[in-house]
Parts: C-alpha cells; structure tokens; sequence
C-alpha cells in the first residue's frame, strides 16, 4: 500500500510575495461563453485547486509511457519554461477528489496515479502558456479563469468552467501584478471577459525551487508525466 501524505497547497507553497513584474506585460481580455462560473472561482474546486488540497505520493519521477491514442493538438509542457526543457520531475501528488454534496475534499483521487506534478524550477524565472493547437482566436490560446498570488488556472476553450477542453493548473508562482489585477477587475465585472493570453506569453515566476502542474481533459485530472500527451517527442 503507498501512504501518502496530505498536505494542503498552503503547506507545500513558498509564501506569496511582491513579485516581480514581467517586462512589457500587456494583457488582453476575451468574451467568455455563458454562463459565468458558480459557485464563484474562488470558492470553486474546479478552478482553485487550494479547495481540494494535494498529497504527496510516491512513484516514477520520470517520463512514463502509457497506451492509448494522443492528440498531436495537446498542450506540451516544456513550453512553460523558456528553454523548453524537459525539467526535473521532483515530487508527486495526488489531488483530493471532491464531495460535492458535503461541499468538502474527498479522498485522494486513485486515477491517475500522479495527478499533480512537482517539477525543478530556478527561483524567479519566467513562465509561459505553453503551446497547443488550439486557439481562441486573434492569436489567443487560453482563458485566464482563475489568479491568486500563488496560482493561475488557464483554458484552452472559451467557457468558464473545466467541462470540455483541456485546464491547466499552475501552483507555487509569482503571477504578474498587471495580470493580477486585470483577473480581479474582470471578477469584479462579471466575468463576461476575462483575460486571454497568447502561446508563449509570459504571465508568472517561479516563487522557489519548485511549480506544481495539474492538467485536465474534459474535466479528469491526467497523468502530467505522460511523454504521448505532453511532452511529445521526449
């Protein structure tokens, strides 16, 4: 039996700071499809993962192989990261499922096995919308449906919710103080935009040694090391 270990993203997240803003960050904003997310971001545990929590696993901190067919459109990692590298896979976890009827975190999610992945980060350097072959149009990729100091939730579709399409959950950065403050004057008006970032645009730091990537098809959590979907060509 693996034991795992439950930590909240508080626990495992350096402490929010004034971050560093992002050279010539301009940041647009984009229509979102009806209806607006409910309950709110925040509250909700489909945008924020801080509502459901993580737990440290044990397993393959390395690229792994599954079967089953792969869509050459899925969103590549490595392009977070302004060398495109392949980075060091440092911690494993397992996102908490949540009880919707109690409003509260449920067990562990058992698939897939890593539903979170710790990687290797250099303090303070920059991190990018990774590539994919989907746009939302004049050269935008992905929705900005969630920003906390510390964590950014991104779209590849037009709909404020995680129902279809592929989400992005990036936990334990700096995100940039003008898109911070773009995300909290979108909520503020409604949320019939909110802001759209280009593949490659800049929108956060690392805050330490380490960022957590969760990745979601139609809602499911997948497996972030798996080399057919997300690191193609690894």
């Amino acid at each position: 039996m693996v034991l795992t270990l439950l930590v909240t993203s508080r626990a495992i997240t350096a402490t929010a700071q004034e971050c560093i803003p992002l050279p010539d960050s301009e940041y647009g904003t984009l229509p979102v499809n009806p209806p607006p997310t409910d309950p709110p971001a925040g509250q909700h545990p489909d945008l924020n993962l801080a509502m459901r929590g993580y737990a440290i696993t044990a397993g393959r901190r390395e690229l792994i192989n599954l079967n089953g067919d792969s869509d050459p459109a899925a969103p590549q990692l490595a392009g977070l990261f302004g060398d495109a590298r392949t980075p060091t896979f440092t911690t494993l976890y397992k996102v908490h499922d949540w009880d919707w009827r109690l409003a509260r975190p449920g067990e562990v999610l058992t698939r897939p096995h890593t539903s979170l992945l710790g990687v290797a980060t250099i303090p303070d350097e920059v991190l990018r919308v990774p590539d994919s072959g989907y746009t939302l149009g004049n050269g935008f990729e992905v929705l900005v449906l969630y920003v906390a100091p510390t964590r950014v939730t991104l779209k590849y579709t037009a709909d404020d919710n995680v129902v279809e399409g592929y989400t992005l959950h990036v936990e334990n950065v700096c995100v940039d103080p003008a898109l911070l403050a773009l995300y909290e004057a979108s909520e503020a008006g409604g949320r019939s935009r909110l802001p759209a970032l280009r593949p490659g645009q800049p929108f956060a730091r690392a805050l330490g040694s380490e960022i957590g990537i969760a990745i979601r098809d139609r809602g499911s959590f997948m497996d972030p090391r798996s080399r057919k979907d997300w690191w193609q060509g690894r």
